[in-house]
């Protein structure tokens, strides 16, 4: 295995380098809705949006939250559903919880005014080096580095970095790279032109290499190494999990809901009444009414089965059997079990598996 050398780093012209990634990025970098300002708490939110999730999905989330919650004020005071309803689609909702926690943090303790320093920043529930990187650069214009996989593969195949990007380890040796290769002078630019780079031309695959600003300065185009860089060993085989599902439906026509736990995968989104399907089960309609009435005091009727949803996260994967009901009997409401309204149901924040089980049903109506 190769590993980092300093050569890698002293043989690079740096000021050319820098020069020739920021009058590209300045030429060409896409119209992004949080590039208008640096306003620090517009920079925090879409960059914590951005995990995870491509920039095109982002954009018209960006502006809806923006504009319910245009200050870290409004967000601070925001009721947690109603921010967890804005972000209802965008998938890892401890984000969302997160975000909202530390902006609280921020408009308690620090005014409402985003802190400029990695120690104070760094500190903010939800905000790790990347993160906290990425707001002081962009917002602030302090040369600290924002190391994200996008960066990671790039330097990798600039500086021809073997260490693999998989592991926590190494994003210390790509920091350090970033330190000495940062633009002082513009360092907003700068970390924003990496990213840039390997979002549109040093693809994970198929990188763009005759399109690319800075090829003069990548070692991996002059060892023909690009399509084996950047390391990255798998991740391990996610779980499948089987489930069922049901829309049950009272005589008013309301619709029961139940709120997941605090804790835990989706925490406080509500989601149709679910069960983990056990073999030992005569049937999936058996084992709900039997898990409904111990879990939730409801006796229900499960009816026919509407259809199969899959949702995949990053460590296992859904496969949901999903069923019409009715319900007979409920013991009671609760604040995690509310009956609602074919109406009401829209305010709240459903998981995007919960979202497709209610779309199915409502054509199933049809």
């Amino acid at each position: 295995m190769k590993e980092i050398s300093q050569n890698n780093i002293e043989s690079v012209d740096i000021k050319g380098f820098q020069n020739d990634l920021l009058r590209w990025f300045e030429a060409e970098q896409r119209d992004l809705p949080w590039r208008k300002d640096q306003d620090p708490y517009k920079v925090w939110v879409s960059e914590i949006m951005l995990q995870q999730t491509r920039v095109d999905t982002v954009i018209p989330y960006f502006h809806r939250f923006i504009e319910k919650f245009p200050t870290i004020k409004d967000l601070s005071e925001a009721d947690e559903e109603k921010v967890l309803k804005a972000w209802e689609g965008l998938g890892y909702y401890s984000r969302a919880r997160n975000l909202q926690a530390a902006v609280r943090e921020v408009h308690e303790k620090y005014g409402g005014i985003v802190p400029d320093t990695p120690k104070e920043i760094s500190s903010l529930k939800g905000v790790g080096p990347y993160t906290a990187g990425a707001i002081l650069s962009i917002a602030y214009g302090i040369p600290e580095p924002a190391v994200d996989g996008n960066v990671m593969r790039v330097l990798s195949r600039i500086l021809s970095i073997w260490d693999d990007i998989a592991k926590p380890s190494s994003r210390k040796i790509f920091e350090a790279s970033v330190r000495k290769l940062i633009s002082h002078e513009n360092p907003s630019h700068f970390n924003q032109a990496l990213m840039e780079l390997g979002a549109l031309i040093c693809t994970p695959t198929s990188p763009s290499c005759l399109l690319c600003p800075v090829r003069e300065h990548c070692t991996a185009f002059y060892e023909g190494t690009q399509h084996e860089l950047p390391v990255k060993t798998k991740t391990k085989k996610q779980r499948n999990v089987q489930l069922a599902a049901a829309v049950l439906i009272d005589d008013h026509k309301r619709v029961l809901i139940h709120k997941r736990p605090g804790k835990g995968l989706l925490g406080n989104l509500w989601e149709f009444p679910m069960a983990e399907i056990n073999i030992s089960y005569v049937s999936d309609k058996e084992q709900m009414k039997d898990v409904f009435s111990t879990q939730f005091g409801a006796m229900v009727e499960i009816q026919e089965m509407t259809g199969q949803i899959e949702h995949v996260f990053s460590h296992l994967t859904w496969n949901i059997n999903v069923y019409k009901g009715e319900i007979l009997k409920l013991e009671k409401e609760k604040s995690d079990l509310r009956l609602v309204s074919l109406e009401e149901i829209k305010e709240f924040p459903f998981p995007v598996s919960h979202q497709k089980i209610w779309k199915q049903y409502l054509e199933s109506k049809a």
